[in-house]
Formats: structure tokens, C-alpha cells, sequence
């Protein structure tokens, strides 16, 4: 034991001797070594500080977190650092905090993916909902599909069971992304039956339905209209096997948008209902080749102040009478197409531009008889138009673009496959600061040098030369440079 002591007793500085190092809750404080290691706490009675004191100790091997015992103020006070897992001691030490709080991993992290998905496109979407459980449970939100449309087939409508019978499919992952609309192709009567039945948001929350080349009966169309009662926006497009009759009984007042094409049986007596039948129309999309003047005159004042959209496609009977009774009959108009109603003339367009002062997109494309004077009455009275589309209006020269020059709001302009148009009417357009879209596919007289000064409208953002003899792959590239913000269609 005097050896022992003598041992733990070195003289001091002042050549007293130092007392040692007395244990306390199970530690010992060894003094520093001339080695230079300096102190070190370690557990009492370890072996390796005993018999080898010059050498950096073990690593201890230490007990559960709950057994380990405290380490001393004092400790902490002259420098000492506790071994690595040993907890802080004292009753007035901070408590240690306990484990850290689990965060799923990032490409489950609903937080990260909510931002993310929205860089995705609808299809690649549709993919990505594939890939786990936690990722169509976020992309199947309806924030993500709003504004989309879901077409259906009609052999994309049933399962086949081995049997061979036929079961509707499950419709609820559409429920589940809320989807307000829907495009059926090829259905019959049945189909829509079954899809009401298995559509969990049929009744009440489909707000468009649009059917394409299907065989759609009278009944049938009255039985989806009296049944869903949440449809305004209504599509017929190729069934040909509906009549009038089923317009007269089917259409409801709630409808607000309704477009016809390419239904055969559609005729003057159809614009006959549609106009008594639904006074809250404000879009009205009409492509058929049997409706004259006299059904343009079917439409009240009760359309005149709800309608602002109209659109008359390949209507080929309608002549300039026709567009008196629409200008009388629906003076609000907004948005009005005569594309396709080739037996328009310059003085149809004059009434429309002296009685359509609202007018903000005007399609006057496939009318062969529009000259030069037609856009001559456009540039004088329609002042608040931004789109005109002149597409395969084979009179119009570079004298009709010269009216257009002076035309401040005009932002989209079309004229493709306007074949007379020059380089001398393009030097007129570029004085037009509001364009922001120029189309001028097809154009066949229009050269290297008439296009490359286009770069004078720096603000276009569209800028398309389909089928334009003129775009060469060096024009292009001058376009790159000089349009850097501009999409150039090749």
C-alpha cells in the first residue's frame, strides 16, 4: 500500500508533494504524463492506465446509457472530455435528447414530392403513378389532373372474365384524381348507362361530357342529360344516329356550352332548339353542312346577352344574310368564326366589323372570297381584336397586310398558305410591336431575305414557317441568335 502510494504521490512544482488523485463515482483522474498526452478520464481499475500510463488508453468498454454513471463536475471543469456514448452526469446536467425523429426517405417524402410532380406532363404522370403506393397516393390528388380530360374507348370500358362475359371496369381511381369531364369514343346507349351507374361522380359531379363517333340514341341522350345533372358543357361529335327530336327532348337550361359536328341529322330545325331550349348559352360550336341563313335567325335576345362564342365551321349554305341575322341577333359576341363558310364576301365581314365592335378573336380562314377590302373594315373598326386568323385566304396581297399594320392590339396573327403574300407585305407587319404569335406556313413567295428581317419584332414568342420555301437551315440559325426567346417552327 506505501508503495502504492508513493507511487500516486510525485512531487510538485514547488517540490511539496501532490496528493493524489482521490476516486470519485467511479472515475480517476490521472495527472499529465511527460509524454504529452495530458489527462484522461477512464474507469477505475482499468488495467491498460496502470501498467502502460504512457499510452493512449483503450477504448473503454461501456455499460447501457441507463447504468453508466455521471460524469463529474469537477471533471468537466478541468477539461475532461467523457468517453464517446457516455452520458452527461449531475442532477443539473441538460438532458441528453433522444433519438432523432425519423423522416421518411426522400423518394417517399410526400412534402418533396408534392412539388415535384408538378414538373411532369399528364402521361408521364399516368407512369410515375406506377411506380409504389406512396407515390399514386400523392399524384392522385386532384390539383394534379385539374383541367384534364379523360378519353375512354368503348373496349377500354370492359373486362372480359374467363368465362366471357363481359364486367365494367373499376372507375374509382378516376374518382379518386376527381375528374370533371370525360370523352367517350364509340359508346352505344348501354355503355353510358354502365358508365353512370359505375361512375361514383356521375350525377352530380361530371361537369363535361363529350361523345365522339358513337351510336347515341334519342333516349339515350335524354337518359344521360335527365340523369346527370351536373353536365353545362356538352360534345357531340359524328353520332349520327340521334335526330332533332332528341335535341327538343334531351337539352336542359342548365347547359352553358354545347359544339355539334359532323352529325348528320343536324339541321336548321336543331338551332331552332338549341336557341328556344337553352338561354344561358354562352358558347355555341356549330359544324354542319345542311343549316342555312334561316336558322341563324332562330336565335333571341335572351342568347344576345348571354352568348359570347360562336363558332360556325364548314358551314357551307350560310351567305352574307346569315351574318346579318347572327350581328342583330347576338351583339356581344367575343369570339366569332366563319371558317369554312365559303359563300362569305367581303361585305359579310363589313357588317360584322361595324356591328361586332367587342370582337377579340376573329377566324375568317378557308373563306376564298375575302380580298384586301375585308381587312381593310377589320383594321378600322376592330379595335380591341387580338387574334385573326386568314388562313388559305388566297386573295389577300401584301395591300390587305398594309390595312393590318395599323392595328395596335393585335397579338396572334395567321397566315398560312396565303399564297400571294410577298416580302413587301412582311415589311409592313414589322411595325406591329403588339405581335406575339406570326404564322406564316406555306407561304410560297417569301424569301430568305423578306423572313431574316422578322428579327425586328423582338417580342414575338411564335414564330411558324412550316412548309415556307424561304426558311433555310442558316435563317434558323440567324433566328437563334437575333429571337432568342422566340419558339421558331420549323
Amino acid at each position: 500500500m506505501e508503495d502504492r502510494a508513493r507511487k500516486m504521490s510525485s512531487p510538485g512544482v514547488d517540490g511539496d508533494p501532490k496528493p493524489p488523485c482521490l476516486p470519485r463515482n467511479g472515475l480517476v483522474k490521472l495527472p499529465g504524463q511527460p509524454n504529452g498526452l495530458g489527462a484522461a478520464s477512464i474507469t477505475k481499475g482499468t488495467p491498460a492506465a496502470k501498467n502502460r500510463p504512457c499510452q493512449p488508453p483503450p477504448p473503454p468498454t461501456l455499460p447501457p446509457p441507463s447504468l453508466a454513471a455521471p460524469l463529474p463536475r469537477a471533471a468537466l471543469a478541468g477539461g475532461l472530455c467523457p468517453p464517446a456514448g457516455l452520458p452527461l452526469g449531475g442532477p443539473a446536467s441538460v438532458p441528453v435528447p433522444g433519438p432523432p425523429v425519423e423522416r421518411p426517405p426522400l423518394a417517399t417524402d410526400e412534402k418533396i414530392l408534392n412539388g415535384l410532380f408538378w414538373y411532369f406532363s399528364a402521361c408521364e404522370k399516368c407512369v410515375l403513378a406506377q411506380v409504389c403506393k406512396a407515390w399514386r397516393r400523392v399524384l392522385y390528388q386532384p390539383k394534379f389532373w385539374a383541367g384534364l380530360t379523360p378519353v375512354l374507348h368503348a373496349k377500354e370500358l370492359y373486362n372480359v372474365l374467363p368465362g366471357g362475359e363481359k364486367e365494367f371496369v373499376n372507375l374509382q381511381g378516376f374518382a379518386a384524381r376527381g375528374f370533371e369531364g370525360f370523352c367517350l369514343v364509340g359508346v352505344s346507349d348501354l355503355d353510358i348507362c354502365e358508365f353512370i351507374d359505375n361512375y361514383s361522380l356521375s350525377k352530380k359531379g361530371v361537369k363535361a361530357m363529350s361523345l365522339k363517333r358513337s351510336t347515341i340514341t334519342d333516349a339515350g341522350l335524354e337518359v344521360m342529360l335527365e340523369q346527370m345533372q351536373g353536365v353545362v358543357r356538352l360534345e357531340l361529335s359524328g353520332c349520327n344516329d340521334f335526330t332533332e327530336a332528341g335535341l327538343w327532348s334531351s337539352l336542359s337550361a342548365r347547359i352553358t356550352s354545347l359544339s355539334v359536328s359532323d352529325c348528320i341529322n343536324v339541321a336548321d330545325d336543331a338551332i331552332a332548339a338549341i336557341s328556344q331550349l337553352l338561354p344561358n348559352l354562352a358558347e355555341l360550336s356549330l359544324q354542319a353542312y345542311h343549316v342555312t341563313d334561316t336558322a341563324l335567325a332562330y336565335f333571341t335576345a335572351r342568347q344576345g346577352h348571354s352568348t359570347h362564342t360562336l363558332r360556325l365551321l364548314s358551314c357551307w349554305e350560310i351567305t352574307n344574310h346569315g351574318v346579318v341575322n347572327v350581328v342583330h341577333s347576338l351583339p356581344n359576341l367575343t369570339a366569332l368564326s366563319l371558317s369554312g363558310c365559303s359563300k362569305v364576301t367581303d361585305d359579310g365581314v363589313e357588317l360584322v366589323a361595324e356591328n361586332l365592335r367587342k370582337l377579340r378573336s376573329l377566324d375568317l380562314s378557308w373563306c376564298p372570297r375575302i380580298t384586301d377590302m375585308a381587312l381593310e373594315y377589320v383594321a378600322c373598326d376592330l379595335h380591341r381584336l387580338e387574334e385573326l386568323v386568314l388562313d388559305r385566304c388566297v386573295r389577300i396581297t401584301d395591300t390587305g397586310l398594309s390595312y393590318l399594320s395599323t392595328m395596335s392590339s393585335l397579338r396572334s396573327l395567321y397566315l398560312r398558305w396565303c399564297c400571294q403574300v410577298q416580302d413587301f407585305g412582311l415589311k409592313h407587319l414589322l411595325a406591329m410591336r403588339s405581335l406575339r404569335l406570326l404564322s406564316l406556313a406555306g407561304c410560297p413567295l417569301l424569301t430568305t431575305t423578306g423572313l431574316s428581317g422578322l428579327v425586328q419584332l423582338q417580342e414575338l414568342e411564335e414564330l411558324e414557317l412550316t412548309n415556307c420555301p424561304g426558311a433555310t437551315p442558316e435563317l434558323f440559325k440567324y433566328f437563334s441568335q437575333h429571337l432568342p426567346r422566340c419558339l421558331v417552327i420549323e
